[in-house]
């Protein structure tokens, strides 16, 4: 059941999400081509391919967001260079807790990104080349990289109404304005539904909302169909 849900999306959403996922290590790889020499760009394509998933796939996600996307690979990163720095002779060491560490420092910043993990994983096991370059990896190529994969996601998911990246950019419809019905569900209960649960859920609010008053609608009319962005719900 979970299978069927998570992938209950279109073909054409598919291609989409291929298609952005195209542009932004494109632009990634370019980035560090003319600014980095190719060396940088190369080195965080494997985090910023895990960055592409989330941002143009899952474009929604609270993963995907800037905050998590900027503050999980950079305090990830500057955690892979102190791992470095303090476990440089236990190189096995220092990965596992560069990674470890990560994880903890993103919960506690709010910004748990899976990509930040590698991110910390490529400086640790990055070589003599990449561990000269200090803390100043995180500026560069980090943030460089972050750049350029934030850029192109947001201009790419911009065209597509259901695709709101950043998540609070909301173009609404004609539908949105309308009074909304009875699928209202109120913000404690969200929180107290997640407390229960207790395991990350990588869904916003707006969109467990929509899906709740989706849901409740049911199939439209044979051969009629309803946009995700055309049921209106309270906030």
């Amino acid at each position: 059941m979970v299978r069927k849900l998570a992938y209950s999306v279109s073909e054409r959403e598919h291609w989409i999400s291929a298609a952005g996922g195209l542009l932004g290590i494109l632009a990634v790889a370019w980035l560090g081509q003319v600014w980095l020499g190719g060396q940088g760009g190369i080195l965080l394509v494997s985090s910023m391919g895990s960055a592409a998933v989330l941002l143009f796939a899952a474009p929604h996600g609270a993963m995907s967001q800037p905050w998590p996307l900027f503050g999980g690979n950079l305090v990830s990163a500057a955690i892979g260079v102190f791992c470095v720095h303090w476990l440089g002779n236990e190189p096995m060491l220092a990965a596992a807790l560069a990674v470890s560490l990560s994880i903890g420092a993103m919960y506690g910043l709010r910004c748990l990104h899976p990509p930040g993990g590698a991110t910390a994983l490529s400086f640790v096991l990055g070589g003599d080349t990449v561990h000269a370059l200090g803390y100043g990896f995180v500026l560069s190529p980090v943030l460089l990289n972050v750049v350029a994969i934030f850029a192109v996601a947001v201009v790419f998911n911009y065209p597509f109404a259901w695709r709101r990246y950043p998540q609070g950019r909301v173009r609404r419809s004609k539908a949105d304005a309308e009074p909304p019905g009875e699928s209202v569900i109120p913000h404690s209960s969200l929180v107290y539904a997640l407390s229960q649960i207790d395991t990350f859920v990588d869904v916003s609010e707006e969109d467990l909302r929509r899906i709740y008053a989706l849901a409740l609608a049911g199939p439209p009319p044979a051969g009629r169909a309803v946009p995700l962005d055309s049921v209106s719900v309270r906030t």
